[in-house]
């Protein structure tokens, strides 16, 4: 009896302990973190820390939640679990420069009023009368605000990049200025007439130019600088070509000094000339000495082509149009870009026009990683051969796939040494000075006193021959792609420029620049992976599914074809007095159409039921080994644990009462 009770009050006293370590842990431990995610995905980044560790002045972040509206929705209650605890951890980090609020915008209420305020955008919901907001906004010390309108889970590799960008945006609110230089016309200008003084008539700016006028301050550069101004966050070299040594050394270290720059090479750029198909062009990008220094080769003397990527393009042969496959005109699926990559990751097609090839050099100190690549399928065609062609065909017949994917975009970090490694190159005023040594010489020894003061050199900026910090730089092997006939549709409406993309080069455009305007610390946040974990095996056994319940629908469409051309010809074979009447043959034939069209139906119903049933019982399977099986198992140990110690305490007693 004294047994049993001692076994019951330990049951009772191990609850009541299980449930007073709970309660006080929440108190007391609140702090601590274990995170076993396969990603991470509750665990800041070093660069996100350094960011909010940085933070001087307080930051508040407002979430929007429609909190009793996600839980009817699966795809999105969980995500916003995962949300509104990373947001617990940028207070965590930043705490007291993270303020956090956490709204529900019911109906009909200021919280929701102030969501529509803020331009967050409102899901409407099937019922018709409720409005779902998910969406965060950042106001900074000087009330800058930046809104993410709708938090979707398509981007929830991008979470913690996002929110660590809102931060980063509102803390320090400086306007973005990017220097753009370029030797083709997207402004309308045409380079070359303008430097011989002509002037051409071209149309308006490219859509690329003006997209990006409105999100950042753009700066034009002219192709002769000496020295690239601090103001300038982001460099835009577009095709450079024809480039002097002082120009190229200014933009060594421009990026040695720290600044972050975004290329478009090109071997062939078919926008640097007023011809259009098939494939006019002018000479190649020549910053291959930049590009070295940088970790990277360039063959100016060849262009890529992919049959398995090639556009098909109309073209004129003996009066006749004719669509063909072009494969040096490539539409580039988000297959063959890098997903993990903020810059490529979410991004679509991209469509590109003669690009070039980029090869990592072997003792490059950098690290290139690839953005966008060929498939097996590419090859390599030379530039002359591209813009002699007259027939796109001709390309086709002596095509050889290489066997190897060719990478036409990277992303370059790490550390660099200059281009310049004898120092700066000579510039026009040093060349001035040498022709006239001897005037100046004499002027020299006839001045003094603060003559002396006035004649002295000008302090010339710091060389430096290594970069002072890990440089970050994104190249693309082509220029074309930025030309509007590549991927946007501009229409006039009433005086109104709208643009309809068919290509997402626009976004790669403004995600590298956006990226790139960033502190190092913000362009370190990468992709965390995936918060949901699909079952695989449930798709698997639903494409299954998927592809017997289409054989029957097609065998159910053959067989209606097939009846239908039997019913023809026994209507052809019938005299013209019976028009109306159908005939035994038919009756027959149609009755039997019939009796197969149910018999094929049941078979639909019986594929679509199996599929339900082993869905059923594979979710059935899952929910039971992890709610049910463990705790099972952990009972059974238990009951088995308790029977062995039972035994133990028996056997002494046992064996005392032989002995008496």
């Amino acid at each position: 009896m004294n047994t049993k009770l001692l076994t019951g009050g330990g049951m009772v006293l191990a609850v009541v302990l299980l449930l007073t370590v709970n309660i006080a842990s929440q108190g007391t431990l609140h702090s601590l973190r274990l995170d076993l995610t396969e990603n991470n995905l509750y665990t800041l980044s070093d660069g996100t820390r350094n960011i909010l560790s940085n933070l001087e002045e307080p930051i508040t972040l407002r979430l929007f939640l429609s909190q009793q509206l996600a839980t009817r929705l699966p795809g999105i209650s969980g995500y916003a679990t995962r949300v509104s605890e990373l947001l617990k951890e940028f207070k965590r980090a930043a705490d007291p420069n993270i303020r956090l609020s956490i709204i529900d915008p019911e109906p009909f209420s200021e919280e929701e009023d102030r969501a529509v305020g803020y331009g967050l955008q409102g899901v409407p919901l099937g019922d018709g009368e409720s409005t779902f907001y998910f969406g965060l906004v950042a106001t900074g010390p000087t009330d800058e605000e930046e809104v993410i309108a709708f938090l979707s889970p398509e981007r929830e590799e991008f979470l913690e990049y996002d929110v660590a960008k809102l931060v980063h945006q509102v803390a320090y609110p400086k306007p973005v200025v990017v220097g753009l230089m370029t030797s083709v016309p997207m402004d309308g200008v045409d380079p070359a007439a303008a430097a011989a003084g002509m002037r051409r008539t071209l149309p308006r700016p490219w859509f690329v130019l003006e997209q990006m006028q409105q999100l950042f301050e753009v700066k034009k550069l002219e192709t002769d600088i000496e020295t690239i101004s601090e103001d300038v966050d982001v460099l835009m070299l577009v095709h450079p070509k024809e480039l002097a040594d002082k120009t190229l050394y200014a933009i060594d270290q421009f990026v040695l000094n720290g600044g972050r720059a975004l290329v478009f090479v090109d071997p062939h750029a078919e926008s640097d000339s007023a011809g259009g198909f098939p494939g006019a062009g002018s000479g190649p990008s020549n910053i291959g000495r930049l590009l070295r220094a940088w970790g990277l080769d360039f063959n100016t003397s060849k262009v890529l082509a992919d049959l398995q990527l090639a556009e098909r393009v109309q073209f004129s042969r003996q009066a006749r149009p004719v669509v063909v496959d072009y494969p040096v005109w490539m539409k580039v699926p988000p297959e063959l870009l890098n997903e993990e990559d903020i810059v490529t990751g979410k991004l679509g097609s991209i469509t590109l026009a003669t690009p070039g090839r980029l090869i990592p050099l072997e003792d490059a100190t950098t690290k290139i990683e690839t953005l966008i690549r060929t498939t097996p399928t590419a090859t390599e065609i030379d530039v002359t051969r591209v813009s002699l062609v007259t027939d796109p065909q001709d390309l086709l017949r002596d095509y050889r796939p290489a066997g190897e994917s060719f990478i036409m975009g990277a992303r370059i970090t790490g550390k660099v040494k200059t281009a310049f490694a004898d120092g700066p190159p000579p510039t026009d005023d040093a060349e001035k000075d040498e022709s006239t040594a001897e005037e100046k010489a004499t002027s020299e020894a006839e001045t003094t006193g603060d003559d002396d003061e006035k004649s002295m050199p000008k302090t010339e900026r710091e060389h430096l021959s290594e970069s002072k910090e890990a440089v970050n730089l994104i190249v693309i092997a082509d220029s074309d792609l930025l030309q509007d006939r590549f991927w946007v549709q501009v229409q006039n409406l009433l005086g109104t420029r709208i643009a309809l993309p068919t290509a997402a080069n626009g976004s790669l455009v403004v995600n590298a620049l956006d990226n790139l305007t960033g502190s190092n610390d913000l362009i370190s946040v990468r992709n965390r992976g995936h918060f949901s974990r699909p079952f695989t095996l449930v798709d698997e056994i639903r494409q299954e599914a998927e592809l017997r319940f289409r054989e029957k629908e097609q065998q159910l469409l053959n067989r209606l074809k097939e009846t239908e051309r039997n019913l023809l010809e026994l209507e052809r074979g019938k005299g013209e007095g019976d028009a109306l009447v159908l005939s035994e043959a038919q009756q027959r034939e149609i009755e039997r159409f019939r009796q197969e069209k149910i018999r094929l139906r049941k078979d639909l119903r019986q594929v679509r039921h199996e599929l339900r049933r082993n869905i059923e019982n594979l979710e059935s399977w899952v929910k039971f080994i992890n709610i049910g099986l463990v705790p099972l198992l952990i009972a059974v140990g238990g009951i088995l644990i308790a029977v062995h110690r039972v035994r133990q305490r028996k056997s002494p007693l046992k064996s005392t009462v032989q002995t008496a």
